[in-house]
């Protein structure tokens, strides 16, 4: 098996990330468990950025911060001279809070709120990806009050289906996202756009879906916005500054997964702008794009600590772990797949076929199906790999559930970056009204009745 990153086995036969013992940070921080390496995370970084430097495309490396936020990762982020961008006022809170640099933040969102909006005027990020004609409009006037002109790019829909799972395609037709090319709907939005006195139209934006292996895909979308962006010159004379291209690229979750390198997919997309620059004319944009689960997929594991074994005869032996659909709804939501191991018997024969269960109360709380370990024992700890992107950024509070903490290892040194959450912290934003506050020997005995 491919261990991605910093991962080795140890003298112990223990898994190893960034140097530590999986099975002593599970012992030390406890399960469910989310653990990041560093190293990898940096190493994403450099290599997108040193790509568009091999190709002498004139660019930006945005990091799609929807794939995992925390002030950590902010941090990380800007040291390696990545932007950011956001897609909620949280997230842009997030970021400010790390001290992230608000000239390289990048405000996304197809249904910005008037305080978002304003959030982002008084940070002063640097572009908003504009969705609506109504998102339009209300930027504009609170651009006004605040004496602000907004750096905006207007995101376009350019009718690129990616293939992959319906509910993360979002380059296609039908979709909330972005102005349609058809019916002149995206022409009409840069006239109006280029008529607003508060908005410097400077781009255009599209996003065509994630998890993506297909480099074709890629290059269709970007020969789609030229196209489009020869037009929009054609018709008002504006000449496009800069193009941003979205992100989406693949990672490995199990074996049979073939994603692209940083390195092919920026040779990809310098070819086709170039090739659509000359086709058409047209002065060469400045050339931007998002990865996100590319850079921290691959760099999260979650540890989880196996406990209830079920044996069905003759159909599958289902293995209940401490984490689940609650810390992880990706299985549940897009039918992901993952693969583990064990991580404290990694060299053990791997002689059984299980299917790893979460603990909430759902048939559908299921992790893996079908996996190849060692026979399994309670107690023993589970690595979930790949688990990076989507996983903690999607958790919730399912069964009341506390969501797990998360670690950042580097060198032998393993750093908390986020605290778990306790059982006080699931009730710390209940409120009881004072008619069911009284107490309980003063209940009212005529619903008992």
């Amino acid at each position: 098996m491919r261990l991605p990153g910093t991962m080795r086995v140890n003298h112990l036969g223990h898994l190893e990330i960034g140097g530590c013992d999986t099975v002593e940070l599970a012992r030390q921080f406890g399960t469910p468990l989310y653990v990041l390496d560093e190293a990898l995370i940096r190493r994403q970084c450099r290599k997108y950025r040193e790509a568009f430097v091999r190709h002498g495309l004139r660019g930006e490396v945005i990091y799609a911060g929807k794939a995992l936020l925390n002030k950590a990762v902010c941090r990380i982020i800007a040291q390696e001279g990545l932007s950011l961008d956001v897609v909620s006022g949280g997230e842009l809170y997030t970021a400010i809070a790390a001290g992230f640099p608000p000239e390289r933040i990048y405000f996304h969102g197809n249904n910005k709120s008037e305080e978002e909006l304003r959030q982002g005027l008084d940070c002063g990020v640097h572009r908003f990806v504009v969705d609506s004609l109504y998102e339009l409009h209300l930027l504009n006037n609170l651009a006004a009050e605040a004496g602000k002109v907004a750096g905006v790019y207007l995101r376009i829909t350019p009718g690129v289906e990616a293939h992959t799972h319906t509910y993360i395609r979002t380059g296609q037709r039908d979709s909330k996202f972005g102005f349609d090319l058809v019916g002149s709907v995206a022409l009409e939005a840069t006239k109006q756009a280029l008529a607003l006195p508060h908005i410097n139209l400077v781009g255009f934006h599209c996003h065509i879906g994630s998890q993506i292996f297909d480099v074709e895909s890629f290059k269709v979308a970007t020969e789609v916005m030229l196209d489009f962006a020869a037009s929009v010159w054609r018709e008002t004379g504006f000449a496009l500054r800069e193009l941003d291209l979205g992100g989406g690229m693949g990672i490995r979750h199990v074996a049979s997964d073939r994603p692209l390198e940083p390195e092919q997919f920026v040779a990809a997309l310098a070819d086709a702008v170039r090739t659509g620059v000359r086709r058409h004319g047209l002065p060469e944009p400045k050339i931007l794009i998002e990865p996100g689960r590319s850079i921290v997929g691959e760099a999260g594991t979650t540890l989880y600590t196996v406990g209830a074994i079920k044996d069905v005869p003759g159909i599958r032996t289902y293995v209940a772990v401490d984490g689940g659909m609650y810390e992880n709804p990706r299985v549940a939501l897009y039918q992901a797949e993952y693969t583990a191991v064990v991580a404290n018997r990694v060299h053990a024969p791997a002689d059984r076929v299980v299917s790893v269960a979460g603990k909430c109360c759902e048939s559908g709380d299921m992790l893996i199906w079908d996996l190849r370990v060692p026979e399994l024992q309670p107690g023993d700890v589970l690595a979930m790999l790949s688990t990076g992107a989507y996983t903690y950024s999607m958790a919730g509070n399912y069964n009341r559930m506390p969501r797990p903490a998360m670690v950042l290892v580097r060198e032998g040194q393993a750093d908390l970056i986020v605290r778990r959450e306790t059982y006080a912290d699931l009730v710390r934003y209940d409120v009881l009204p004072e008619r069911l506050a009284a107490p309980e020997h003063l209940a009212d005995q005529r619903a008992i009745e």
